[in-house]
């Protein structure tokens, strides 16, 4: 039996004494409190160096290794100097080796947990290897140090100032001064430490560092880093409502043994002093004991919260009007130049989003980043303009905590549609629209099932209808045309370059070679002919269709941002469905959330999906370009219904459309189609249709006209005419023939004056339909 003694610092009420089992030899474990004495300390070392096969000192600081340089605490030294026949240690080495296998296992385990958390270090220098570590996830790193020991009123916030500050530390604050200057005013110090320690996600230091600082609330919600947690401890947490506790000393045996003393056993195992023993040594042991950091939830429920950001911007001046007091009789090249301004202004936050819980338990909540620029500002200068400001919200998003950001409305469509921002920005970055084209065919087919205009093919479980998808070779509507080609009989590609979208026919006919696709670039006639579009051009106002010439009950789905349809041209059609897509609905009653224009916890789908993506963990540029992928429309609506996203109410340019709203285009649908007879190539057709008709009238009148002259000749059988007409009555078609022969100039003219008026009426209807 190997004999291990631990020599704490800490009070001596908790001394103990057992045997365990560890590495393949039994242990007698023995711990000794000094109750804060270090002369006690001192002596109770020198004596237990003649029975112990190896010795740890416990709760007293470590020499600390930041970066190239070490840093030796004095009364350290000279507690572990009294020892020299057997191996001691403060179990540092273990300590720094277990620190950052805890960071490595837990951002594993929680799938990104540490990825651009705000982290304070109550001291930097003690845990350097750790911030390292933590480093390769995050670049909000605070320590504590400056302000700890020279009572600096601001945070350490990188490595290598923590290094910088360990140099001037060692010469400016190693006598009597830097101890002085460490105690005094340590109230205050900790009062603005904890301010700090407020703001951030995650806390590194010791329990004595926790307590110190445990004020106001500082504590709860955070996630802890630290080593050799108690019951005692954990009850401190939870009165804290700390959220989760990492302890990076496992719990090997029933009951919680410092570090120290566990380094201890390893070096009375290996029957080596510690300074000849290598971090491989130690490695090749963690490994075959496969030790793990312990997570502990203090208040029973761990909440996993994850944190994006999404950039907005003003689609109008009149947008710029609801965000600023700006009365409403202002003139407008007033507003003209408030507009410009407003496009010059660096991005502020509109709101911050909270409460947003998945039913799989995970959490998000976020910040809605405004830039000011309109799309007209936008589309007056170079990309750049507008990439600078998104940059710029990128680097506000990152120092808040945020773990991806979204682009919206127009700020996506600039330039190379989020390319160049994700290649520049320090978080992943994502445009929204694979989500945007899954929700656009989640609200129309909602639509379109609603309504009851069209049927469901029952041999190829396709829509019996005609869809056009104008912009198809964009972003959003590529997917949506390969969408609607698994969907629908026949798909109609429109947009101005045919090659492209003959590209992007024959991309679709190799997924779905069934699929009827035709390609337009002129495709104003064949509005008349679909029952249902979706336009999701990039046009900024200019007029993409005419929507006087859409069929009766068409769903027109509109993706557009800024919208392809503005409300002048919905009005013309009520017998028409326009909406506006991409709405989804929370899972959840989100708070601290202003208006963005829609119905309360609905959402547009670009902003869905950079949530979604929080949720699921998923800090990864996903959707940037103009050729959103088909595999990640799929995937994201898959991880949206996960999440317990849910297709919003319906939404026109009026606000939401109820069933009564919907009933009524119907009605009006129906009744408009007794005399629609398509777009405007079919109102050609319905014209030539209705000339023809007038034209075959008089050619039938005159024979009605012929068989009444007939019988009037046949009744006075006198008349020389009747004995005509009577002769031939066993050869009557030559009998009929002069008389109709005869009578056809006047009946002809009768029925063209009787029969005119019709025809006008007819060719009017037609003109109008």
């Amino acid at each position: 039996m190997k004999n291990v003694v631990t020599i704490s610092l800490g009070s001596s009420k908790q001394d103990f004494e057992r045997t365990i089992d560890f590495l393949g030899h039994k242990f007698n474990i023995k711990r000794l409190g000094a109750d804060m004495d270090t002369g006690k300390a001192w002596e109770l070392m020198r004596r237990q160096q003649a029975s112990a096969d190896a010795i740890g000192l416990g709760e007293i600081s470590d020499h600390l290794q930041v970066g190239l340089r070490t840093i030796e605490n004095k009364e350290t030294k000279r507690l572990l100097n009294v020892v020299t026949r057997v191996p001691v240690t403060t179990g540092a080495t273990l300590r720094r080796l277990l620190q950052v296998r805890a960071v490595r296992q837990v951002q594993h385990e929680l799938g990104n947990y540490f990825n651009n958390n705000l982290v304070l270090f109550l001291n930097g220098m003690r845990n350097y290897d750790m911030a390292v570590a933590l480093s390769d996830y995050t670049k909000n790193l605070y320590f504590a140090d400056a302000t700890f020991q020279a009572g600096s009123p601001k945070m350490l916030t990188s490595i290598e100032q923590l290094e910088l500050f360990a140099k001037g530390s060692k010469l400016m604050l190693s006598g009597a001064g830097g101890q002085l200057l460490e105690t005094s005013l340590s109230r205050l110090k900790q009062k603005r430490v904890a301010a700090v320690a407020a703001d951030c996600h995650v806390i590194v230091g010791t329990f004595a560092e926790y307590k110190a600082i445990a004020s106001n609330g500082c504590l709860e919600g955070k996630t802890l880093i630290t080593s050799a947690v108690t019951e005692e401890r954990m009850e401190f947490f939870k009165a804290q409502k700390v959220n989760l506790v990492i302890d990076v000393s496992p719990k090997i045996f029933d009951k919680v043994v410092g570090i120290n003393a566990i380094e201890a056993m390893i070096l009375a195992h290996l029957e080596k002093p510690s300074e000849e023993v290598s971090d491989d040594d130690f490695e090749e042991i963690l490994n075959e004991l496969d030790l793990k950091p312990r997570l502990l939830h203090p208040t029973g429920k761990f909440r996993n919260i994850r944190r994006f950001a999404f950039v907005i911007h003003p689609l109008s001046q009149e947008f710029i009007r609801k965000g600023f007091p700006i009365p409403k009789g202002t003139p407008k090249f007033i507003m003209d130049q408030v507009e410009t301004l407003a496009a010059h202004m660096p991005p502020m936050v509109y709101c911050k989003m909270e409460n947003i819980i998945s039913p799989t338990g995970a959490e998000a909540e976020g910040w809605l980043i405004s830039v000011g620029g309109t799309p007209k500002e936008m589309l007056a200068r170079s990309p750049e303009f507008t990439y600078r400001r998104l940059l710029q919200a990128a680097e506000m998003a990152e120092k808040m905590g945020a773990q991806i950001m979204g682009l919206g409305a127009f700020t996506k469509v600039v330039g190379d549609a989020g390319v160049t921002v994700a290649r520049r920005a320090s978080i992943p970055i994502t445009t929204g629209n694979s989500y945007s084209a899954s929700g656009a065919l989640w609200a129309a087919a909602d639509a379109m099932r609603r309504m009851g205009l069209v049927n469901l093919d029952s041999k190829s479980k396709k829509v019996a209808a005609k869809t056009m998808v104008i912009g198809a070779t964009g972003s959003i509507g590529s997917v949506s045309a390969r969408l609607l080609a698994f969907a629908f009989d026949e798909v109609v590609l429109a947009g101005r370059d045919l090659a492209k979208l003959e590209e992007l026919k024959a991309s679709i006919l190799l997924d779905t070679p069934d699929a009827k696709v035709t390609c337009s670039n002129t495709y104003d006639d064949l509005l008349g002919e679909m029952d249902m579009i979706v336009t999701s051009t990039s046009g900024a106002g200019k007029k993409i269709l005419d929507i006087t010439k859409v069929k009766p009950g068409c769903v027109i789905t509109d993706v557009a941002r800024p919208l392809d349809l503005p409300p002048s041209e919905v009005a013309k059609r009520p017998d028409v469905l326009v909406i506006e897509s991409g709405e989804i609905e929370l899972p959840t009653k989100v708070k601290g959330m202003k208006s963005i224009g829609l119905p309360p916890n609905v959402i547009y789908a670009c902003l869905a999906e950079t949530i979604v993506l929080a949720l699921e963990g998923r800090f990864e540029v996903f959707t940037i370009g103009r050729d959103t992928e088909w595999p990640k429309v799929k995937e994201i609506y898959r991880l949206g219904l996960k999440h317990g996203m849910k297709l919003a109410a319906i939404s026109g340019v009026n606000g939401v459309f109820s069933d009564e709203d919907i009933a009524k285009v119907v009605a009006l649908a129906k009744k408009a189609r007794k005399t629609w007879g398509g777009g405007s190539s079919a109102v050609s057709d319905v014209k030539a249709k209705s000339a023809a008709k007038a034209a075959r009238a008089p050619a039938a009148a005159p024979k009605k006209a012929a068989a009444a002259p007939k019988k009037a000749a046949a009744a006075p059988k006198v008349a020389p005419a009747n004995a005509a007409a009577k002769a031939p009555a066993a050869k009557k078609p030559a009998a009929v023939k002069p008389a109709a022969a005869v009578k056809k100039p006047a009946a002809a003219k009768k029925a063209v004056a009787v029969k005119k008026p019709a025809a006008k009426k007819a060719a009017a209807q037609a003109a109008t339909a």
